[in-house]
């Protein structure tokens, strides 16, 4: 919730822009007027770390929800099919599987260039196997179940059982998923600006800042110390919610 609310009001809070060069001297340590002192350029970091989230988190967010939908789909046709259709998909998915993310995720930036919008198509496609393989386990359990059954003896066409009767037993698994995957999803655009092929310099955010920084990290260790900071107590608190979400949604897990 801070972290979110930070971003929220960042605008509102901050004493300067995330560009504005100069408005101290570079290098400058924390204290005041700059609460994080300032970069080679003389930018307040406060300002930019703060206005940082408000590129990071909607990233992050629009990727896990591209992940979530494609995924879901691709998961709920080939569990319910089965057949030479689920042999097909389930290939797919292990082919994809054995990429890790964040090289998937430079292959997809490498054709379609950098940029924001490509930022999140390049993560969310990265996201989308993990979706596909819980989705497609859960289908399969789902798919042999007696309520299943009985829908099928009355004719109902499989469009309408899967989004009726199979999709709503399956939101709990993919609702912990999505949150689980929200802190990857900020972290692989994170890394990908740290990589130069995610959001471009001037704008402010953290995995670029840490690119940026990272030559002063001996000098001035504070202009990669607190977008770092920002960066790991965002994944951090995803995470949690992530493990929070699951025990209340798993009835298995509750009371522990």
């Amino acid at each position: 919730m801070v972290v979110v609310l930070s971003a929220l009001v960042a605008p509102v809070v901050v004493p300067y822009g995330p560009a504005d060069v100069a408005v101290g001297p570079p290098l400058e340590s924390p204290g005041r007027p700059h609460l994080f002192g300032t970069d080679r350029f003389g930018r307040d970091l406060f300002s930019r770390v703060l206005m940082g989230g408000r590129l990071s988190l909607p990233v992050g967010v629009l990727a896990v929800a591209l992940s979530l939908a494609v995924g879901s789909l691709w998961g709920l046709v080939t569990g319910f099919s089965g057949g030479r259709i689920d042999a097909i998909g389930s290939g797919a998915i292990d082919i994809m599987l054995g990429v890790p993310p964040i090289m998937l995720a430079l292959l997809v930036v490498a054709v379609l260039g950098v940029g924001i919008q490509n930022v999140v198509l390049a993560v969310g496609i990265a996201g989308i196997p993990r979706f596909a393989r819980i989705v497609r386990g859960s289908t399969l359990a789902v798919r042999e179940s007696s309520y299943v059954d009985a829908v099928r003896a009355t004719g109902a066409a499989a469009p309408r059982i899967l989004l009726r009767h199979v999709l709503p037993n399956v939101l709990a698994p993919i609702i912990v998923v999505g949150t689980l995957q929200s802190g990857s999803a900020i972290l692989e655009t994170a890394s990908l600006g740290f990589l130069g092929l995610g959001v471009q310099p001037p704008a402010a955010e953290w995995g670029t800042m840490l690119s940026e920084g990272r030559e002063f990290m001996r000098r001035a260790p504070w202009v990669m110390l607190f977008p770092g900071g920002m960066l790991f107590l965002t994944v951090l608190s995803t995470n949690l919610v992530g493990d929070y979400v699951r025990e209340a949604l798993d009835p298995r897990l509750r009371g522990r």
